[in-house]
């Protein structure tokens, strides 16, 4: 029985020195790759190859590689984390590939991202937009009530936790023609805003996040939805509505 064949590939890499330099694509060949493989794992072999030829590797970000810490940030043939939903760069496979295939690979396009380098963005912006408003006041009085004995509707629970699963990885920034980071936002907010314990903050939170959500430079919404189609863990459009209504109402409180 002879052995399973593995794909022969063509790159197409950007590389960038860092995000004052030009970049430009560079092309690469691969050959025996293992449809078992994950995306990351080729590009390990590729890197491994071009460090024995006496070539500087490919840079590109990635940690827990289990769709969990949002680091693998790639936009792959036209599309936020490759040709597959559901799922963060990590964990796509080679089998989503054709023999003989070009595969053109870059970094995440926005003002908002500017490129560390080759396929490493900087996406700090995301954790500025946090710390102006994704925390919750809590009582250290020693008279703190314990969080579940505190009533909330399952309904309100489910979609907290559903809004929580946001990972930041900014495919909703890279995929959205205005490089808009409202569906990330939207789901920050939809998390304490659910929940009981969130509503001590609700307005200056609400405000102070949008403000520095625009001051970070991303773009406005425009209903598209391609964000909510491509977010590998399906944070739902109903996170901006609920963002915008949140805001809205803190807006006209404010007077």
């Amino acid at each position: 029985m002879s052995a399973k064949k593995g794909l022969h590939l063509t790159l197409k890499i950007w590389r960038q020195k860092n995000n004052k330099s030009k970049g430009q694509f560079e092309t690469y060949k691969i050959s025996d790759v293992s449809t078992d493989s994950s995306f990351l794992e080729m590009l390990d072999i590729l890197n491994e190859n071009l460090i024995n030829e006496g070539k500087e590797p490919i840079a590109f970000d990635h940690d827990c590689r289990e769709g969990i810490c949002g680091m693998c940030s790639l936009y792959i043939n036209g599309r936020a984390h490759g040709p597959d939903t559901g799922i963060t760069t990590c964990q796509l496979h080679m089998r989503m590939f054709k023999d003989g295939e070009t595969i053109v690979i870059e970094p995440w396009r926005s003002a908002a991202f500017p490129v560390i380098k080759d396929l490493m963005v900087d996406r700090s912006a995301f954790d500025r937009v946090m710390a102006a408003g994704g925390f919750i006041s809590v009582n250290t009085s020693g008279n703190t009530l314990d969080a579940n004995a505190i009533p909330v509707p399952k309904e309100d629970a489910d979609k907290a936790m559903d809004a929580a699963a946001c990972i930041g990885c900014g495919a909703c920034v890279a995929t959205c023609k205005n490089g808009s980071a409202m569906l990330f936002v939207g789901a920050k907010v939809s998390q304490f805003a659910l929940l009981p314990q969130g509503r001590v903050e609700a307005k200056r939170r609400v405000l102070n996040m949008v403000k520095a959500m625009d001051e970070e430079g991303f773009g406005n919404c425009s209903n598209t939805g391609a964000c909510e189609v491509e977010c590998p863990k399906g944070i739902s459009l109903e996170n901006i509505a609920r963002m915008n209504r949140e805001y809205m109402a803190a807006f006209v409180d404010r007077g």
